[in-house]
């Protein structure tokens, strides 16, 4: 038998339609008690919990004008706390699977902006086709996207059309923060649609033809007061493209910009004038006393260029954190300086004063360019993220980088986070790098050696850094076999600092089991474990299992995909005690991964 509706539920059925076809309403609404008023709130769709939140007097001293006087006067919140909790939870059902690394203030605001967004990826998916004829405004919403916040089709006869894109933007493009636009809205149309919009972060994608370069100049401008993030994927970029973008960013007056953060990634530059790109890119960089953060990753940059981004950096006046110019070929990129010469000097380039975070993956760096890079790392005094992976650099380049890591241990701000994941490099080598790490009073927080063809014979210096202060450790595919996990068994022997742990392709069979039932008492701390691929057979998940329930830590993870398991339904009983919040610990092999072996063989 169906329950029959409550009063209060058709009371706020009649409100709700009333509120999207008229305002004759609302005055009444607000004259509801307070609990009342928030069951209201809690029933309405997005369309009406818009207008009545707009069109709300604020008369009481429980009641305030914007969101931000509010969370100001904690006496003031009133209302506003109940529009915002509302508009959190339309948000979460809306996108239920997004997250935000810095949870909202405003959550009205974040919802719009995220609608704007899903309508202009709509748009853009249309105005792409070659069929396409007509003005980007015309284009209509989707039903799935209108019935969201609370379309109805009675609403038809309205003045304004909810169907049509221009709509939304005029309506909603104010809250508008940040916004991703493919080529195809990089049209002047878009420009006026956005008008209203105060854009902090942009993202640009396949800009490539001068039409889209002056719609976009012309949105820079719009902007230049309050951007600060600026993205570009998959573009091309011309000395004319770079040219406008630096104009319409500048000041005027002082040729200055308020950039905060450049990110050019998977983009190339006009081949027949490499130069004057790089030259107005030069130009750009100085010019950006606000830049915190310079991304330029697979672009095709040669080490000229990568040479030239460095001189500017030097004579820079930025307070530049973050330098990423990962998957370029510029090695030899640092043969030409003089360290010792006055650029090089600890009172010159402010930028690399400031830098923290330096990634170098993929450059096609060798061990003479790893011998250039202990030079200039000197001079980087506050650098805690170094990643090189990816690169040639062999046992010689890590030897002469083991200096610096001495040097940087001893610093008021250390080295936290070292990568040299594929690098060629040895036993040999390795174990010199542990072995002197394992001094230092402060080394790396986090090391990753994956990937390098090191051997059992690794195993013994690994034990000893085990025991420092590291707490993220990857020694995955380093082939440390059987035999490698013995000897690490017999390394770690008092209480470790690990967090998270990668032990994945090694080979080790059931002595990797025994080692983390070694491994896990020890470490009260750790949450993650990865020990895929490692060719455990099945009695390995029993001893995982005994270590489990010994251990009186926090593990939240522990990965044994890509091992041959066929499961038992006494197994399945066995696992079900192990889980963290309502998920369980234990990530087994897939059925569809049970019949392929892995195999790390080149």
């Amino acid at each position: 038998m169906v329950k029959a509706p409550s009063l209060i539920s058709l009371a706020a059925l009649a409100v709700k339609r009333e509120l999207l076809l008229g305002d004759d309403v609302i005055p009444y609404v607000y004259e509801l008690p307070a609990d009342l008023f928030d069951i209201l709130l809690t029933c309405l769709p997005p369309l009406a919990l818009q207008k009545l939140q707009t069109k709300m007097p604020f008369r009481d001293g429980d009641d305030c004008g914007s969101p931000d006087y509010c969370f100001e006067n904690g006496r003031k919140r009133g209302r506003y706390g109940n529009f915002n909790t509302v508009w959190k939870k339309l948000f979460k059902t809306r996108w239920s699977g997004f997250t935000d690394q810095i949870e909202p203030v405003d959550w009205q605001q974040r919802y719009w902006e995220a609608h704007v967004q899903g309508c202009l990826d709509e748009a853009a998916e249309l105005a792409v086709l070659p069929s396409f004829r007509g003005l980007i405004s015309d284009i209509n919403i989707s039903d799935t996207i209108l019935n969201y916040i609370g379309y109805e089709q009675q609403m038809n006869h309205l003045a304004c059309d909810y169907s049509k894109l221009s709509y939304h933007c005029q309506q909603f493009g104010h809250y508008a923060r940040c916004l991703r636009l493919q080529n195809a809205l990089c049209v002047e149309e878009t420009c006026q649609l956005l008008r209203e919009s105060k854009l902090q972060s942009l993202v640009l994608r396949w800009i490539r033809f001068e039409e889209h370069v002056q719609a976009l100049c012309k949105l820079l401008i719009q902007n230049s007061e309050t951007l600060a993030s600026l993205e570009f994927l998959h573009c091309k970029l011309s000395p004319s493209f770079v040219e406008g973008i630096c104009r319409s960013l500048c000041s005027k007056r002082k040729r200055i910009h308020k950039i905060e953060n450049l990110s050019i990634d998977i983009s190339s530059f006009i081949e027949n004038c490499p130069s004057s790109v790089v030259v107005e890119l030069v130009s750009f960089l100085s010019s950006g006393r606000s830049l915190c953060s310079l991304k330029l990753r697979h672009c095709h940059l040669d080490r000229d260029f990568g040479r030239m981004v460095f001189s500017s950096l030097l004579e820079a006046s930025s307070s530049l954190s973050i330098l990423d110019l990962s998957g370029n070929c510029i090695g030899g990129w640092l043969s030409k300086y003089d360290r010792s010469g006055p650029l090089f000097s600890l009172g010159a380039g402010k930028s690399l004063q400031s830098l923290r975070l330096l990634n170098l993956r993929g450059n096609n760096l060798c061990k003479a360019d790893a011998r250039d890079l202990g030079s200039a790392l000197v001079h980087i005094p506050n650098l805690e993220i170094l990643d090189i992976s990816d690169n040639t650099i062999e046992d010689d380049g890590i030897r002469s980088l083991i200096p610096y890591f001495v040097q940087a241990s001893e610093r008021c701000n250390p080295l936290v986070e070292l990568y040299l994941e594929n690098c060629e490099l040895s036993s040999r080598g390795v174990s010199q790098l542990l072995d002197t790490l394992s001094t230092l009073r402060r080394p790396p927080t986090s090391l990753s050696i994956a990937d390098n063809n090191l051997g059992s014979h690794i195993a013994a210096s690994l034990g000893k850094f085990f025991g420092t202060s590291v707490q993220v450790l990857n020694i995955g595919a380093i082939g440390l076999g059987s035999s490698g996990f013995r000897v690490l068994q017999d390394g770690v022997t008092k209480e470790l600092k690990l967090v998270n742990i990668n032990i994945s392709k090694n080979r080790g069979g059931v002595e990797t089991a025994k080692f983390l039932s070694k491994l896990m008492p020890l470490a009260p701390e750790l949450v993650e474990v990865n020990a895929g691929y490692n060719l455990m057979p099945l009695e390995s998940l029993t001893i995982i299992c005994s270590a489990l329930k010994v251990a009186k830590g926090h593990l939240e993870r522990l990965d044994l995909t890509g091992n041959n398991w066929e499961l038992q339904p006494s197994h399945v009983s066995m696992l079900s005690e192990f889980r963290h919040n309502g998920l369980p610990i234990l990530i087994l092999p897939t059925l569809l991964a049970l019949d392929v072996p892995y195999d790390d063989e080149p």
